[in-house]
């Protein structure tokens, strides 16, 4: 049975596509491209990037793509690097992590509605305390009715003016 790399390339000559066509049709780099007709895995970082792109190769050309991922998969677990699935460190979660964990958990329109109706009742509290503290503060306000006496029993006010 032939490799994946092989039924690549020779499907890929069968419909008369060169490389570069490949590459600009299934937007995956032409050095990629040649890596997996060449059956050369270990040019990827992981093995997601080599199923995806022999999904959207495969499916270009019309090749059967369980069939295909499936005989992927087997070749890839016969090579060293991509042989296990990657380990994942053991590590105690942090409160910044603790934290971005709850940011991805909230609803954020609901969130958004709720700050914006806490900040009007912030907004109208400090309103309302500064109206106090201008009502407090005004001397005219606060005064009681008042005679004008003067020093001389001869001075009087004038008269206004009509």
């Amino acid at each position: 049975m032939p490799t994946v790399a092989e039924q690549l390339r020779e499907a890929r000559e069968a419909r008369q596509l060169t490389i570069e066509q490949v590459a600009e049709l299934t937007k995956i780099r032409t050095d990629n491209v040649r890596a997996l007709e060449a059956g050369q895995f270990n040019t990827f970082s992981a093995t997601i990037y080599i199923r995806g792109s022999v999904k959207n190769y495969a499916k270009l050309l019309k090749l059967d793509e369980a069939k295909l991922l499936a005989q992927l998969d087997l070749e890839l677990k016969g090579t060293e690097k991509f042989s296990e699935p990657p380990h994942l460190l053991e590590t105690k979660a942090n409160f910044l992590d603790t934290l971005i964990l709850l940011f991805t958990k909230l609803n954020w329109k609901l969130g958004f509605a709720s700050v914006a109706i806490l900040g009007l009742l912030l907004a109208s509290v400090v309103v309302s305390m500064g109206w106090r503290h201008h009502q407090k503060r005004d001397p005219l306000r606060n005064l009681p009715p008042a005679i004008f006496q003067s020093a001389n029993a001869s001075d009087t006010l004038p008269l206004p003016r009509r």
